[in-house]
């Protein structure tokens, strides 16, 4: 008897489907359902994800795992939010020693460097400054109150990165009041998911130019519904220029475990960090010879689960800093301690129902200083010891002060055939500002143009679409971002901080597209933002004369910009044996207005911003196993410092178990500045081999 198979390509949740399967012999597989991580939640199970159907659709389509700028996890083809993604694949290819040195692939990411090898790096999107985004670490924030410029003392180095999610412009109503400008979500691999492989892991070791050193080692275990993954790393050089010798160490552990047939996953991860460095002129070009070290520890644990209908998801989690800065070198002199802290805990509960999904979450968030320079004074009695690895017992923490944040957040999400919705609020008081309540809301909205998303499939280890889709989004939303304590409290030698600063706020506007076929990816973006209360350090004309002190104000700006980004896939086209895989352009472009109430004669960093930004890479296969990947970028800043052009490369022989590299930046040994008196290093060669098990 011949029996007729029958395999299922969509799935119904009709009454009556069952019938049109009776008499027939069913070919049953495994669906994979991938939704998107956001700042408090990875996403969901591929169960829960079918049995919930996100928003009530009636197809469920593979998509990639991507962040949404909603606070609830929508699928990719739901989310009402453009967001760059820079994968695995990305990261393998290119020429990078660290994490920072990643996110310059990014659009309208600008990242400026005191020092060679990511030694201490500045973060920010659209013309803001480092203050003014959110690093997350798989959906934890860890950025530090202190100062932006600890939040890129990462615990994890490219190796550990299954991919960077970036979302630009205000998102205050998802990831809270730091994500002034955008944010930044660094997601890590977790162990393997492949049946029957317990253990898994990657041993690298790398030298070159500088006196360079590198050497980093994971391992992930997997027992039964457990995964536990483990990363040290260690890196060195002398310095590319005088005084910026380094040495970095580091440490990293993740888990998960997540039982079967139960709605419950827990992960955890924890992180530990210590790197001193000679700082050259890094914050002011009196002294050649600062330095500074930063550490740092971290923890977090989160908890996702449902009852009934309603998802909930719990994190809890600790952040600790320590940093030592001497103006001069094993000179008490202008010499600071510090011990920052960041601490709290979040709950967000959502549900599905016939309008749509709905999500309600709060989050406490406690952070303190103390410190021999920033906060109130202290009576001796309380006078604290310096800590850390670089603590003195003869030096003491003589200032301090505290704050708490608390936000509450409304979001609701609804797709109506064509059209997303994501429509929500921040409620936010914080006690170090006031006692008073105050609304920041938004909405982000996608209307699919052709009525269909472009499918994401695997053939042949090859990722292609399946056919074209075209999304137009739009988005207003308002934000909010507290002083740092160096903002409020720093003062030195030419620096003065004020005490009466107001938290900055932002109206944020955007436009975009984005369309996608087979061997094609377009995206345009429009941005305009209008900013009240923002802070800047600045030298100003007083009765008619300047007394050459940097004090920090606030001001008003205008913000106005686009970004461009084209690729072009060749091999989804062309097959696996054409040579070149991808061939990019992307193109930034930034104008910005400031309205001060007094005479500016400079500024740290609003009138110091990225203008132009222009990069193209291409990468491709030479021969066999051997790849090649350039990377060609083009920066025009505002302010003081002259456009420059970069050429970095790199050359690979990849085989499945192991890998032979030589990446090579600044080929053409240009002389360039990110900051206006602090050199940046020359031509460099760092040659490496990973060996993965």
């Amino acid at each position: 008897m011949r029996h007729e198979a029958l395999r299922f390509k969509r799935f119904s949740r009709k009454g009556y489907s069952l019938f049109s399967v009776l008499g027939r012999e069913v070919l049953i597989g495994t669906l994979s359902v991938a939704v998107l991580s956001n700042a408090k939640a990875e996403g969901v199970s591929a169960n829960e994800a079918l049995a919930n159907d996100s928003l009530g659709r009636k197809e469920l389509k593979l998509d990639e795992v991507v962040v949404t700028g909603s606070r609830a996890p929508l699928t990719q083809s739901e989310a009402a939010k453009i967001v760059s993604v820079i994968t695995r694949e990305d990261i393998d290819r290119a020429a990078v020693e660290s994490i920072n040195d990643v996110l310059k692939l990014a659009t309208g990411v600008d990242v400026r460097q005191r020092g060679g090898f990511g030694v201490q790096t500045d973060i920010s999107v659209r013309g803001g400054n480092f203050d003014q985004i959110t690093i997350l670490l798989n959906g934890i924030n860890i950025s530090s109150p202190h100062t932006g410029h600890l939040s890129a003392d990462f615990p994890v180095s490219p190796d550990d990165i299954e991919r960077i999610e970036i979302i630009e412009g205000a998102t205050s109503r998802v990831y809270g009041t730091s994500a002034f400008n955008g944010a930044v979500n660094i997601i890590t691999r977790e162990g393997s998911k492949e049946e029957g492989k317990k253990v898994e892991g990657l041993v690298g070791i790398d030298g070159g130019s500088y006196g360079y050193f590198g050497a980093n080692g994971r391992a992930s275990v997997a027992t039964g519904n457990v995964t536990n993954t483990l990363s040290v790393g260690y890196t060195r050089s002398d310095g590319a220029t005088q005084n910026s010798d380094f040495s970095s160490t580091r440490l990293f552990y993740q888990g998960s475990f997540s039982p079967e047939q139960s709605s419950l996953k827990l992960n955890w991860q924890a992180g530990y960090s210590y790197k001193p460095y000679g700082a050259n002129t890094f914050y002011g070009a009196a002294s050649t010879d600062q330095w500074e070290s930063n550490e740092r520890w971290m923890a977090a644990v989160n908890a996702s689960f449902k009852i009934s209908r309603v998802n909930f998801q719990l994190s809890t989690f600790f952040n600790r800093w320590y940093d030592h800065y001497q103006w001069h070198k094993d000179s008490p002199a202008g010499e600071n301690f510090h011990r920052v802290e960041s601490k709290g805990a979040s709950l967000n509960a959502w549900t599905d129902w016939a309008l749509g999904k709905t999500l309600l979450g709060v989050e406490v968030r406690d952070e303190r200083i103390l410190s021999t320079k920033l906060g109130e004074p202290l009576m001796e009695s309380a006078w604290k010891t310096t800590g850390g690895h670089d603590g003195e017992d003869d030096i003491y923490y003589k200032y301090r002060d505290q704050r708490c944040n608390v936000s509450l957040f409304f979001e609701h999400d609804v797709v109506i055939n064509r059209l997303t919705a994501s429509m929500g609020l921040l409620a936010n008081v914080n006690d170090g500002l006031d006692t008073k309540w105050r609304i920041y809301p938004g909405v982000d909205v996608k209307y699919n143009l052709l009525g269909r998303n472009a499918l994401l499939r695997k053939r042949n280890g090859l990722s292609t679409y399946e056919n074209s889709s075209l999304n137009l989004f739009a988005s207003w939303n308002m934000a909010l971002r507290m002083p740092t304590f160096t903002d409020l409290y720093y003062s030195g030698a030419g620096i003065e901080g004020n005490r009466d600063l107001k938290p900055e706020k932002s109206n944020d506007f955007q436009i975009g597209a984005d369309y996608a076929v087979r061997g094609l990816r377009l995206k345009a973006e429009g941005f305009y933002s209008h900013k009240t209360d923002m802070i800047d350090w600045v030298t100003f004309l007083e009765n008619g004369a300047t007394d050459n002190v940097f004090h920090s104000v606030n001001f008003q700006m205008d913000n106005i910009g686009y970004e461009l980004d084209a690729s072009f896939m060749a091999r989804e086209l062309l097959g696996n044996a054409f040579p070149l895989r991808v061939l990019a352009v992307k193109y930034c472009y930034i104008s910005e207005t400031s309205d001060y109430a007094v005479q500016v004669i400079s500024s740290k960093y609003a009138m110091d911003y990225l203008r132009h930004k222009v990069i193209v890479s291409a990468d491709g296969r030479l021969w066999k196993k051997l790849n090649l990947s350039l990377n060609w970028r083009w920066q025009d800043r505002v302010g003081q410092n002259e456009p420059y052009a970069l050429l970095d490369g790199r050359l690979s022989w990849d085989a499945p178990r192991y890998s032979l590299y030589v990446n090579a930046t600044n080929i053409f040994n240009k002389v360039y500045y990110d900051y206006v008196t602090i050199r940046q290093p020359g031509r460099c060669f760092v040659a490496g081999v990973r060996l993965r098990f």
